[in-house]
């Protein structure tokens, strides 16, 4: 079994407590995370009974977007999600960069975005750039290379970004990485 780790820019997270979940009758304990279609088809009962802050004795939910959902569709439901989700089947399907930087620039989403699925290490410093704030990772390689603290990255961009950055010297449509 491959091993998954949680990592953020602090550090990989010890004793990640989220658990992703198919939705049946009833959600299991703990913090969860369902799927879009589940979230959406929860009581509202059932989504008000759950908690956002870790202190409390309610569990949290997140939410799990697929390549194919639509992050608009929870667009007036945003403030009641502790985690969004966004997964990435292939390293080669990009649609969850678009998902995440319209979560942060369009629907102003300000809680945890996290990558999961086939998350490599060449992606993580450009899904920070769009507004990720965590990774599932199973990748050999990069877990290794996260291990080592050398998450990579380029320090120019010629594009604005969801993450604050610093203008480049000299022209401004350069940003330096903050």
């Amino acid at each position: 079994m491959t091993e998954v780790k949680v990592w953020t820019e602090q550090g990989f997270v010890a004793n990640d407590p989220w658990q992703i979940v198919e939705f049946q009758d009833e959600l299991p304990e703990g913090d969860v995370i369902v799927p879009l279609e589940a979230f959406v088809a929860l009581s509202d009962e059932q989504r008000h009974g759950v908690g956002l802050e870790p202190g409390r004795n309610t569990r949290r939910i997140g939410v799990l977007i697929s390549p194919d959902d639509e992050p608009e569709t929870i667009a007036d439901m945003l403030g009641q999600i502790a985690l969004v989700a966004i997964d990435f089947p292939k390293f080669s399907d990009g649609r969850g960069f678009s998902h995440a930087a319209m979560l942060r620039e369009q629907l102003g989403y300000g809680g945890e975005i996290r990558a999961v699925g086939d998350v490599l290490i060449d992606q993580i410093p450009l899904m920070r750039r769009v507004g990720f704030d965590s990774f599932s990772v199973k990748s050999a390689t990069t877990l290794k290379r996260l291990e080592e603290g050398r998450p990579g990255g380029i320090s120019l961009h010629y594009q604005p970004t969801a993450k604050d950055a610093q203008a480049g010297q000299g022209y401004s449509w350069r940003r330096r990485s903050a």
